[in-house]
């Protein structure tokens, strides 16, 4: 089975839309990532291990801002029965995805455009790294409703980004800068990098988990926090 890429119209503001519209930014987006993230190769691994606690042998994956492709791969080595989909507005962020996942094209459809190109109700589990702390508090919730809306029943979201305790925005931006930053130990040039971080519309922990919940989601579970990067694993309510 060969999965082709399709195009869908962009109904939700993603990554694309900001950043992932600069050539430069996409060109060094795969050796910059894992600089900027700690444990990056980590948080794929237990992100797949989350989801397949519920998932299938032969599950169908959804995963939500699939730009660059590094999770995608990551998964689909680690489950070789796993058939994926990959939505992503951008279409730069998709092609690096496409070279990133070759050796598995027979089990990953990319399709350009929001997660509302996805059929409704028909996986097994959903990722979404790195992706949902470039929306605002409402169109975040409304992503997070329509991933929803497109799981099984009991089915696994995992979600990973900037998230920080309330109040403590720009110390923690400032700790994961000088953690990507490898060639010094400079606080001043960390705290001004965390200041232009700080454009990010950011939640607290509490907000993040009030918003999933909000949008449907029950068990709320944190699994992964390293300095102003968190993550969570929730289920899809049935009802």
């Amino acid at each position: 089975m060969t999965w082709n890429s399709h195009v869908h119209p962009q109904r939700r503001q993603h990554k694309s839309q900001g950043p992932f519209s600069n050539p430069a930014l996409v060109a060094t987006y795969a050796d910059d990532t894992p600089r900027k993230v700690p444990g990056l190769a980590d948080l794929h691994r237990m992100a797949m291990l989350l989801l397949s606690e519920r998932a299938q042998e032969a599950a169908h994956i959804l995963v939500v801002g699939a730009g660059g492709g590094m999770e995608l791969k990551a998964m689909a080595e680690a489950q070789r029965q796993w058939v994926f989909t990959g939505v992503d507005p951008s279409a730069a962020m998709l092609d690096l995805a496409r070279r990133n996942i070759e050796p598995f094209n027979d089990r990953i459809m990319l399709i350009e455009g929001t997660v509302d190109a996805a059929q409704s109700g028909s996986f097994d589990g959903a990722a979404c790294l790195l992706t949902l702390h470039f929306l605002d508090k409402s169109e975040r919730l409304l992503t997070l409703k329509d991933i929803h809306r497109r799981l099984k029943p009991d089915a696994r979201l995992v979600v990973a980004h900037h998230s920080v305790p309330s109040g403590g925005a720009e110390r923690w931006l400032a700790r994961s800068a000088a953690f990507a930053d490898r060639t010094s130990v400079d606080w001043g040039k960390a705290m001004a990098s965390a200041g232009m971080a700080g454009r990010l519309p950011l939640l607290s922990v509490a907000e993040e988990e009030a918003l999933l919940c909000e949008a449907g989601f029950s068990d709320v579970e944190l699994f992964y926090a390293a300095f102003s990067f968190r993550g969570w694993v929730a289920t899809a309510s049935s009802a």
